[in-house]
């Protein structure tokens, strides 16, 4: 078996939460009770606690020309299926922090890049490659 990668973090709205990381981003639904509910997030384990107070991305850094969100968490896809996704979430409406593009063309770490939020404010990043081996290049 693989290792598991796990993530709890801050939600406004747990009926939301449900609409966005259920619905829009497709993602099963696990355990859940009146304060947090777990989804299954390409495999990883992401949990939305109810914590109104504290949710959402504070600060951003520059990344090649992007203000980019921090915090912020994601997956790392193949490229085909980065660009399904990109195609899903834009004809499903998603307003993008960060389009769709390519980041670091021609250099070390090409990558496909996008950031959303979700309705907490909560910043996500997925991103493609075409070489997983680009993934840690320098």
């Amino acid at each position: 078996m693989q290792n598991l990668f796990h993530l709890a973090f801050p939600v406004h709205d747990l009926d939301a939460a449900r609409e966005f990381y259920g619905g829009v981003l497709e993602c099963e639904e696990g355990r859940s009770s009146d304060e947090w509910i777990d989804f299954n997030l390409y495999g990883h384990q992401i949990v939305t606690h109810l914590a109104p107070n504290i949710a959402g991305a504070k600060s951003t850094n520059h990344v090649d020309k992007d203000n980019v969100p921090v915090p912020h968490f994601g997956i790392v896809l193949p490229m085909n299926e980065w660009k399904e996704l990109s195609e899903k979430l834009t004809t499903k409406g998603v307003e993008f922090v960060i389009e769709p593009k390519i980041r670091f063309e021609g250099e070390v770490g090409e990558q496909a890049t996008m950031f959303f939020l979700d309705p907490s404010g909560n910043a996500l990043e997925f991103k493609g490659f075409n070489d997983f081996s680009q993934v840690f290049a320098k």
